[in-house]
């Protein structure tokens, strides 16, 4: 996947492909393949940044993952929609439970109290 190819796809389909990522990454984890959740976290990274390179800064359609099925994509959801929609993604972050996801969400909203990690 590179950026040509998802300059192609509407924000809807970019949305799709976020969500499908996410879904990857949650099996990634469940079988402890780091190299995958690496590879999958640099391709959710390019949807993420043409979603915000679109006029008009597309990001903010991310948030409509917050009621997915998946616990992961809901919460990268949530993290990664934190400049755009800093309250809901908030609420969305602290109110899931779910392990290994609501470890990492939480101690990135520790880090963003204490101002060592800030939405781009």
């Amino acid at each position: 996947m590179t950026r040509n190819d998802l300059e192609q796809l509407s924000s809807h389909e970019l949305i799709a492909r976020f969500a499908k990522i996410g879904v990857a990454q949650y099996e990634a984890e469940l079988n402890l393949d780091t190299r995958r959740c690496n590879r999958l976290y640099d391709q959710m990274t390019l949807v993420w940044q043409e979603l915000k390179r679109r006029p008009g800064d597309q990001r903010s359609h991310v948030s409509k993952l917050y009621e997915h099925p998946n616990m992961q994509v809901r919460v990268t959801a949530a993290t990664y929609s934190l400049a755009v929609h800093p309250e809901e993604a908030r609420e969305e972050v602290a109110g899931r439970a779910g392990y290994p996801q609501s470890v990492d969400a939480r101690g990135m909203l520790r880090a963003l109290d204490k101002g060592s990690y800030v939405p781009e």
